[in-house]
C-alpha cells in the first residue's frame, strides 16, 4: 500500500526530520505549549480515598480508567498542584518506555501523575491528537534515543523535550493527520491482536497435545484405568503410576558467598541458576565456582541426563523444565532430578513435566515458608505415568514434531507481528512528518 506525496517539499533544517511539506512550519515544542512541561510527584505511599495518579503502566494503547488508578494524599503541596491534569493535556511517559501518551479526557481530569510519566500542555494551535501521535513517531524515538540520559534507566529530561522540533502543518490538516492514523493503526492494531490470540491458540494446542500424549498414551483404542491420581485421571490400562523418588535423585543447590572470592573463579566449574529453565536444553554455564565451593557449600554434581526445574518464583520460570546436556551444578532456586533407573528416559520425563506445569504450580501456591516454591519433596512425590521404553520412546517422537510444527507456526505469527509493527511504526511517521499527502 502506498500514499501520494505533497507537492513540494524544502529542508527542514533538523536533521532527524529531513525534508518537509514547503508550506509546513518547524520549530522547538516549547514554541506550541502554554507552559513547559513537568515531571509528576515522587509518592512515598498510596491513599485509598486520595487523588487518582497515572503511572507508567496505567498509559496502555492511549487510554487508562480512572477507577482503575492507585490513588495519593489529597494534601496538596504547589508542586502537587502544578501537576493536576486538564481536558487535552497529553501524559507522556519519560522513564523506560519513552514516548508511551495518552490524551487526559474528562473522566482523567483531576487525576495526578507519578514521576515517571509528564504533563504536556499543546497551545490552541497544536491538536493534543496530533502531538500524541507525534509522541508515537520514529523521529521522536531517533530524538530521545540520542539524547536521554541514564544507563541503567534512560530518562528524558524537560527541557530535551522542550527543545524536540515539530513539524506543525494548518489546524486542519492536524485533524485529517490524526483522523487518517486513528483509522489506519486501528486496523494494524486488529491485525497485530489476531495474531496474538492465534499464538495463545497455539500454545494451548501445543499444552493439550503433550497432555493427552503422556496421559493416554498414542493409540485411540488403548483400554483405560482409573490413575488414582487427580490430574492425570485415566491412564493407558498397561502403564504404572510411580512417583518420581522411586525412579529418580532430587535436589537443588545453593548460592556461595559472593563475597568469598575463593568460591568463585572465571574457568571452574559450572554453576546454573533458574535463568536455564526457559531454555529446553542447557548447554553452557555463565557462573563457574571453585573445588572448594563444591566442598563446602551444599553443592551437588549433576551428571547429564537430567532434568532442571525452576522451583519459586512468581514469574513463568516456577515449573519451568530443562534438560541437562553437560556436568554442572545448581543453586538453591533450581531442582535437578536425576533417573537411578532405566525405568524413564529424561526426555519423556520432561514431557511430564511439562504436561504437569500448571498443576504444579497450583500445588505450589502454599503458605509460610514454602508460598511461591516447589519444593524437592513435592517434586519427589510427584506421581508420573510409565510406559515401558518403546512406548516412551514414541511418545517423545510424536511430540518433537508436533512441537515442531507449533514452533514453526508460533515463529511465523511472531514475524508477523513484528512487520506489523514495523509498518505502523513507518506510516505515523510518515504521516506527522508530512511524507504522506
Amino acid at each position: 500500500m502506498s500514499f501520494p506525496r505533497y507537492p513540494a517539499y524544502k529542508p527542514s533544517g533538523v536533521e532527524w526530520l529531513g525534508e518537509v511539506p514547503e508550506h509546513w512550519g518547524v520549530m522547538r515544542l516549547s514554541r506550541k505549549l502554554e507552559n513547559m512541561p513537568c515531571y509528576g510527584v515522587l509518592v512515598p505511599e498510596y491513599d485509598d480515598d486520595g487523588v487518582p495518579m497515572l503511572r507508567i503502566n496505567d498509559i496502555e494503547n492511549g487510554l487508562a480508567s480512572r477507577d482503575d488508578l492507585k490513588k495519593i494524599s489529597t494534601q496538596l503541596s504547589d508542586e502537587y498542584s502544578r501537576t493536576l491534569l486538564e481536558e487535552g493535556d497529553i501524559a507522556l511517559a519519560v522513564v523506560g518506555t519513552i514516548g508511551r501518551s495518552l490524551i487526559v479526557d474528562k473522566q482523567l481530569v483531576g487525576c495526578n501523575l507519578s514521576r515517571a510519566v509528564a504533563k504536556v500542555r499543546p497551545s490552541k494551535d497544536l491538536s493534543s491528537r496530533m502531538l500524541r501521535w507525534i509522541f508515537e513517531s520514529l523521529s521522536f524515538k531517533r530524538y530521545t534515543d540520542l539524547l536521554c540520559v541514564g544507563t541503567a534507566q534512560r530518562v528524558l529530561n524537560m527541557s530535551t523535550l522542550a527543545s524536540f522540533c515539530v513539524t506543525i502543518p494548518s489546524c486542519q490538516e492536524q485533524v485529517s493527520i490524526a483522523t487518517f492514523l486513528d483509522h489506519e493503526t486501528a486496523k494494524i492494531d486488529a491485525l497485530i491482536a489476531e495474531q496474538q490470540h492465534l499464538i495463545e491458540l497455539l500454545q494451548e494446542k501445543r499444552q493439550a497435545v503433550i497432555s493427552h500424549a503422556v496421559i493416554k498414551g498414542l493409540n485411540p483404542d488403548a483400554p483405560m484405568k482409573d490413575s488414582g491420581v487427580e490430574w492425570l485421571g485415566e491412564v493407558s490400562e498397561h502403564w504404572v503410576i510411580s512417583p518420581i523418588k522411586y525412579l529418580a535423585r532430587v535436589g537443588n543447590g545453593s548460592t556461595p558467598n559472593r563475597d568469598n572470592l575463593d568460591y568463585w573463579a572465571d574457568d571452574g566449574f559450572p554453576w546454573l541458576n533458574s535463568s536455564v529453565v526457559n531454555k529446553a536444553e542447557v548447554l553452557e554455564a555463565e557462573r563457574f565456582v571453585t573445588k572448594l565451593a563444591l566442598k563446602e557449600c551444599h553443592l551437588p554434581i549433576v551428571e547429564p541426563p537430567a532434568a532442571l526445574v525452576g522451583i519459586t518464583g512468581q514469574g513463568r520460570t516456577r515449573g519451568m523444565a530443562a534438560q541437562l546436556m553437560f556436568t554442572a551444578t545448581v543453586n538453591q532456586h533450581v531442582a535437578f532430578i536425576k533417573p537411578s533407573t532405566n525405568r524413564i528416559k529424561v526426555d519423556y520425563l520432561l514431557r511430564v513435566l511439562e504436561a504437569s506445569y500448571d498443576r504444579l504450580r497450583l500445588d505450589s501456591e502454599g503458605s509460610g515458608s514454602t508460598k511461591g516454591a516447589i519444593t524437592c519433596e513435592q517434586l519427589g512425590l510427584w506421581s508420573v505415568p510409565l510406559p515401558d521404553h518403546p512406548e516412551q520412546e514414541e511418545i517423545v517422537s510424536f511430540l518433537k514434531g508436533q512441537v515442531e510444527m507449533h514452533e514453526s507456526l508460533k515463529t511465523d505469527s511472531e514475524r508477523t507481528i513484528s512487520l506489523l509493527q514495523e509498518r505502523r511504526s513507518a506510516l505515523i511517521s510518515a504521516a506527522v512528518t508530512g511524507q504522506i499527502d
